[in-house]
């Protein structure tokens, strides 16, 4: 393990950062590689054919789709934060990044991660009005309604992102430390300073609770009452409410787990080896991303109907070529 705490570029005057979380690079360097390349690959392309399906196909051009479709492109935005970045890392002899740079992918790593959260939350309020209140879900989830809760959805936390990001880009804020315990730019970035300015651990613990626990509250309470609703209705009404909250709640379930790590490894000292870590790390970029278009592509109904279709027309055309 190589340990490096400042370069200095002088023709170009760039700070860097080193990532010193990758294990036995020399030595699995083109296993790491070969890896994230083809679940980079493979993230994009479930994802891709789920939100082409919803698109192609008019019967789910509903806003619970519309909705899906928001939060697999944000997926593909999400791996895109990391994974271009990695395969560099992998195949060239040291593992940094420019100070600057540094906190590009820091704000759209917060930006578009925590845009999740409120894609769900506008998921359980479309599932709540559809199943609590179906005679006027029409009026309510309107395409307007719906634009405005994507646009809300991606723009507060843009600005909650941009907010760390002025106070870190600030040339008030010195640097201690060059060497970062990870593999890409997350909020370890606050470990590099000197000291971390107040105003900027307050807004963090602010940031949290606005971002992350109130919307996964607002989706509790939102499936509490369609619990309570679905439970005095009849059964039509209760597997309705099973089939279409199920994958929500899983695809939160997952997003909660790995954000509480991303938000306590760095926060809380522990005695976690580097393997341990980056394993817990690959999880955040390679688990969820991939997660995502599998749940909902085979736990959704019409989806999945609409996906075997696909798979069917593709094995019909390359049964004609081979012949």
């Amino acid at each position: 393990m190589f340990i490096e705490l400042y370069v200095m570029n002088n023709e170009m005057n760039v700070t860097y950062i080193f990532l010193d979380g990758y294990v036995e690079m020399s030595k699995y360097k083109y296993a790491y590689f070969f890896l994230m390349f083809s679940a980079y690959i493979l993230i994009i392309c479930s994802n891709v054919t789920i939100v082409y399906l919803i698109w192609v196909n008019k019967n789910l051009h509903e806003p619970m789709y519309v909705f899906i479709a928001a939060l697999l492109v944000n997926c593909v935005f999400y791996s895109s934060t990391t994974y271009p970045k990695l395969l560099i890392d992998f195949l060239s002899e040291k593992q940094r990044i420019t100070y600057e740079a540094c906190l590009v992918q820091f704000y759209f790593f917060y930006f578009v991660g925590p845009a999740e959260f409120f894609l769900l939350a506008v998921m359980s309020y479309d599932r709540y009005v559809s199943i609590c209140k179906p005679l006027i879900y029409p009026t309510i989830m309107t395409n307007t309604t719906v634009t405005v809760f994507l646009v809300f959805s991606w723009f507060v936390p843009a600005c909650h992102a941009s907010i760390p990001l002025i106070m870190l880009s600030s040339t008030k804020v010195k640097l201690c430390s060059f060497n970062i315990r990870g593999i890409f730019c997350n909020n370890a970035v606050y470990t590099l300073q000197c000291v971390m300015p107040r105003s900027l651990a307050i807004f963090g613990v602010f940031a949290i609770l606005d971002i992350v626990v109130l919307p996964i509250l607002f989706i509790l309470f939102s499936y509490t009452k369609i619990l309570i609703i679905s439970y005095r209705s009849n059964k039509e009404v209760r597997r309705k409410a099973a089939e279409t909250c199920l994958p929500h709640l899983l695809v939160l379930f997952s997003l909660t787990l790995l954000s509480v790590y991303d938000i306590c490894i760095v926060r809380v000292e522990s005695d976690f080896s580097k393997t341990a870590r980056l394993i817990m790390t690959l999880q955040i970029v390679l688990y969820h991303p991939l997660f995502n278009p599998f749940i909902y592509g085979f736990k959704m109904k019409e989806i999945y109907k609409h996906l075997k279709q696909l798979f069917w027309q593709a094995k019909v055309v390359l049964s004609k070529n081979q012949q």
